[in-house]
């Protein structure tokens, strides 16, 4: 007579073996994922840390964005308001289009460039060596202020300068001549003109295409290029001249020598 087979079987002993062997595999598997994704995070960081710029850039927040197209079109009452509160501690109007902190960025067109990084162009150009801290970027100065102006075809760094000049003495009540710059008639510079000779050495223009300096205003892409004013110091030489006196100014060529206060 054949055995009946029973409806409840036991598991044999080597099948408990293989399940819990595979139990063990798993909680292992998770284990070492936890550990090393512990470990991975402090590793990021440190890369980041001394590759700056290695993982992908977060965008600049929009607080942080000085947008010309806005301005432009006042289509942002906050913005332009903080333009203008910028401005008139220089007494400038029109001259100038933005004046922007080193911790924020500018916005022409479709683009977007942090003002630190032209800073570094800048002191690169002029053979400083950029220190970067490999822990933590070293803060900006809030105060520093830096004007730009937005190139439009046509325009030359001569009389973007006289725009500048014109601005400023308008402020003080000054008119400056259209022909203020031009040469006397026998041919030596005015005051104004060295002012303006001088002025090329304070400032530098920036191609928002290739992200680098430039010195050629003559090929000019719409909204493609700027010109940056350091505007503590510009403002410092403005402030010192007597425009009595402007016609006895010198320039050497290198440095501009102004006549001693009487």
């Amino acid at each position: 007579m054949a055995d009946e087979i029973s409806p409840h079987v036991r598991p044999s002993k080597k099948g408990k073996h293989v399940f819990v062997a595979a139990c063990c595999i798993v909680l292992m598997g998770i284990g070492l994922w936890l550990v090393w994704r512990q470990a991975r995070e402090p590793t990021e960081q440190t890369e980041e840390a001394f590759f700056p710029g290695s993982k992908k850039k977060m965008p600049v927040p929009s607080e942080k964005v000085i947008d010309y197209g806005k301005l432009k079109e006042k289509s942002d009452e906050a913005l332009t308001a903080l333009m203008e509160e910028r401005k008139a501690p220089f007494g400038i109007e029109k001259s100038i289009d933005m004046i922007v902190r080193p911790d924020e960025s500018i916005k022409v067109g479709k683009e977007t460039v942090r003002m630190q990084k032209i800073l570094d162009e800048v002191r690169l150009k002029q053979g400083e060596i950029l220190e970067t801290d490999l822990v933590a970027e070293t803060k900006p100065k809030e105060q520093d202020a830096f004007g730009i102006h937005v190139v439009q075809p046509g325009e030359n760094i001569w009389d973007i300068h006289f725009n500048l000049l014109s601005d400023y003495y308008d402020h003080k009540g000054i008119h400056l001549s259209p022909i203020a710059d031009e040469p006397d008639r026998l041919g030596y510079s005015s005051g104004v003109g060295k002012i303006l000779k001088f002025s090329e050495n304070l400032v530098h223009i920036y191609n928002l295409r290739t992200r680098a300096l430039d010195t050629d205003l003559h090929l000019i892409y719409h909204l493609s290029k700027i010109v940056v004013y350091n505007m503590d110091r510009v403002f410092a030489l403005l402030d010192r001249i007597d425009y009595k006196a402007v016609n006895r100014i010198e320039f050497d060529g290198e440095t501009l020598w102004l006549p001693a206060v009487q």
